[in-house]
């Protein structure tokens, strides 16, 4: 059994590219329910199940607290699609920048770069990527004062070797914003739609976050 997980930060982020994902799986794979607990609480779906992710975080933890439980990447699934109607960026050039839970987990990598050069994206790779890639600087709220998570944002962000970067992570829009960069998140790309900034200031986003996973 395979159900889709859109992740806590895309349903705060655009609810509607949730449905539209789970829509193309409906036609690409079948019928396909969403689950909406959020992955720091127990799933309770049926032994075996493979949970289709969006969150980098998300395919992490179910992946590594829950018996009886596989993960699969979106990106896996899009990778080798015959159905999916990639746009054509014409060869714009963006840089990428991998998400920390991630960084073990070069089938994730492949299947990223495999999708952008569906979609004619020429990828310019920042010095440390895939598994040596760093924390775009969200992972240290909380252990740290604000300013100083915006540092380190500021830091990860200048090191992109292009404005345009592609992040498969929410968070990762605000570091990337933050940084000055123009963040491309991955599934605003993949159908075509403008990735918007929304909540920033990380203490702002983090209370926007846990709220949203408290009630689910």
């Amino acid at each position: 059994m395979q159900i889709y997980a859109p992740g806590c930060a895309l349903m705060i982020y655009k609810p509607l590219l949730a449905n539209k994902v789970n829509h193309f799986l409906s036609q690409e794979i079948g019928d396909m329910l969403q689950l909406l607990t959020c992955c720091r609480h127990a799933p309770n779906v049926e032994h075996g199940t493979q949970i289709i992710n969006t969150c980098a975080g998300c395919d992490k933890r179910y992946r590594e607290l829950y018996n009886g439980i596989t993960t699969i990447s979106l990106w896996e699934i899009l990778a080798d699609s015959k159905l999916f109607p990639f746009p054509d960026y014409k060869g714009n050039e963006m840089a990428i920048h991998d998400a920390c839970p991630t960084r073990s987990e070069e089938r994730v990598h492949h299947a990223v770069r495999k999708l952008l050069a569906r979609m004619n994206i020429n990828v310019i790779e920042p010095s440390a990527t895939r598994t040596q890639s760093v924390c775009c600087g969200d992972s240290f709220y909380g252990t740290m004062p604000a300013e100083q998570v915006k540092e380190q944002m500021k830091k990860r962000s200048g090191q992109m070797p292009c404005d345009d970067v592609v992040v498969y992570c929410i968070s990762c829009i605000k570091a990337m914003h933050i940084g000055g960069k123009k963040p491309r998140y991955l599934i605003d790309l993949l159908f075509a739609e403008d990735t918007i900034i929304g909540t920033f200031e990380p203490k702002q986003w983090h209370d926007e976050l846990q709220e949203f996973i408290d009630r689910h």
